[in-house]
């Protein structure tokens, strides 16, 4: 299984959304976003009822593990989850990420997420409260802040997103956690810095990676690995 521990101090790993690449030349852009240093990518699912929009689904995250070795974290923003955890496992992916406001029962599909191989993630909507996903920490890899409504890119920002990254931080020292907490939605070279100092350890990024001619300049930016 691919995956990351958490990153050193003061850095952060980057995620590159997978929705925001040109998939007509998909394999040479995962190859180039690669080359610029990113560490995992990001795969958005969407069913088009949790959210209204659809993207793809296991065929095609079964694709993508052809064209990258890098960790491969799928994020299940669908009604449910727990429908299709099997389907996801045999694509080969590493991590997968269900939302708390799912009709699904958390606790019963992070077990099963676990038991097929995967990593187990647990994602909350920018207006879901904390404290919904509080009985959960202790048993996910991962914990995803949406930092937007999910379902479309290009919105901004909502800086209740570092309140919660922070609030997660100071739980995972006081308890003695593991998770890696990661935030998705608007990030850049303002909003990841944030973030990544209030304790996020991954951020993903679609269109201001994909859109940059320097890739791996904005890659630095968001790692934390330049001055």
């Amino acid at each position: 299984m691919n995956w990351l521990p958490r990153p050193a101090d003061g850095q952060a790993w980057v995620a590159p959304s997978v929705l925001s690449a040109d998939f007509s030349r998909l394999e040479n852009d995962l190859s180039n976003m690669t080359a610029a240093g990113a560490d995992f990518l990001h795969l958005d699912v969407m069913d088009g009822h949790f959210v209204p929009n659809i993207s793809f689904g296991p065929f095609i995250c079964s694709a993508l593990r052809k064209l990258s070795d890098l960790p491969l974290d799928a994020h299940l923003m669908i009604s449910r989850p727990d429908k299709y955890l099997e389907p996801f496992a045999k694509s080969g992916i590493d991590g997968l990420t269900i939302h708390v406001e799912a009709e699904a029962d958390v606790p019963s599909t992070l077990k099963r997420i676990g038991e097929l191989g995967m990593k187990r993630g647990i994602s909350l909507n920018p207006g879901t409260d904390l404290g919904d996903i509080l009985p959960y920490l202790d048993q996910v890899d991962l914990v995803l802040v949406m930092s937007v409504q999910p379902g479309f890119g290009g919105q901004k920002f909502n800086p209740v997103a570092v309140e919660k990254i922070a609030e997660l931080a100071r739980r995972r020292e006081d308890e003695g956690l593991e998770y890696l907490i990661n935030v998705d939605g608007g990030i850049n070279d303002v909003t990841g810095p944030e973030c990544r100092e209030a304790g996020a350890d991954i951020l993903v990024s679609g269109s201001w990676l994909f859109g940059a001619e320097d890739r791996s300049a904005r890659v630095d930016v968001l790692g934390g690995r330049v001055g």
